[in-house]
């Protein structure tokens, strides 16, 4: 059976479908996938077995300029690829109006979630078949289920299985990953945490290490390691290069960032900070995962800017509940529970 599918992006998005792929090819000898992504995230679904051929899309870097991307040849050089082979089923796994539109120029019946389920609902006009999906259940069991009903079977219960395996082993000298960029202002960890944090676990015998993906990344990872010789500013990585870093960690703390979900993946202890955002239904989800949630009164709000008008000691004010000392305890017991995968 040959299963090509839509999933294009974000980040953490094409990390929720992996577990989908792990329990299809349990229930289904033989199944091979082929996967439509966004180039920036291709790297990702090389790492699972089951995949054979990724399919680059470039809509970010097209909409910017779809004449360019028709004169090129980059557009029908992708469209071939899409229409070179004949499929079982073809999944839109995102639900959106632009996955839809590419699912419908792929060969093959086409499955994706119906006009309640789907974030777009007019998406949900494309499919031939379509498939109810409770909103009700975290992402991940979302995929899953709709895989299933894709494909024809049930989906396991229990803990995903991402279906990658590790990159690399622990790191001889231990260290802690620290993933402090994001985009909503209202997800940003306050940098006196980070770095009262960073002391603590470099403390403790760990090594700190700071990746970055911007300027404005890169100065506050400069900013957090100021002063302690055992925090190290990483250099400029790739996602294949992160991926190997996050590998041979000994535990993460992250905020709301799509780079959290790899760390899931990979199956490595962290702790996921969540102030202004839920991780109910997209947070850090599998074996080793512990969430840190704010309980101040507005959180979570849901929202890019902080509106909290009141007094505190950090902003966002929702931080004011997750002092350093609370993340490091956390840490520590996760790295200690979880020691030896």
């Amino acid at each position: 059976m040959r299963v090509l599918i839509i999933k294009t992006s974000s980040l953490g998005d094409v990390i929720h479908t992996l577990p989908a792929i792990t329990d299809a090819a349990a229930a289904i000898p033989g199944i091979r996938f082929d996967w439509v992504v966004e180039e920036s995230f291709a790297e990702v679904p090389r790492w699972h077995p089951a995949v054979d051929r990724v399919i680059p899309v470039a809509l970010r870097r097209w909409r910017k300029d779809w004449r360019a991307a028709k004169d090129s040849g980059e557009w029908q050089a992708f469209v071939e690829q899409l229409r070179a082979d004949e499929y079982d089923a073809v999944i839109d796994a995102q639900g959106l109006i632009k996955s839809a539109w590419l699912a419908r120029k792929a060969h093959g019946t086409r499955h994706g979630l119906s006009w309640r389920s789907a974030r777009e609902p007019l998406a949900s006009l494309a499919y031939q078949r379509r498939h109810r999906i409770s909103w009700r259940q975290h992402a991940v069991s979302r995929v899953r289920q709709l895989f299933g009903a894709a494909l024809g079977y049930r989906p396991p219960i229990g803990l995903p299985d991402y279906g990658i395996p590790k990159l690399g082993e622990p790191a001889a000298q231990p260290y802690v990953l620290f993933f402090h960029g994001t985009t909503w202002t209202t997800k940003h960890y306050p940098v006196p945490y980070w770095c009262a944090l960073a002391q603590q676990v470099t403390q403790a015998g760990y090594e700190v290490h700071l990746p970055w993906g911007s300027e404005p990344e890169r100065a506050r990872a400069q900013r957090i390691a100021e002063g302690n010789d055992a925090v190290r500013v990483l250099p400029a990585m790739n996602l294949a290069a992160l991926a190997m870093e996050i590998s041979a960690a000994r535990g993460v703390v992250a905020v709301d960032t799509g780079l959290s979900h790899l760390v899931v993946a990979f199956g490595v202890p962290q702790v996921a900070i969540y102030g202004a955002t839920d991780p109910a239904r997209t947070g850090a989800y599998g074996k080793a995962q512990f969430h840190l949630k704010s309980d101040f009164d507005c959180a979570p709000c849901l929202r890019r800017e902080c509106r909290y008008d009141g007094e505190s000691a950090q902003k966002p004010a929702c931080y004011d509940r997750l002092p350093p000392a609370e993340v490091f305890e956390c840490l520590i017991g996760q790295i200690d529970t979880y020691r030896g995968g």
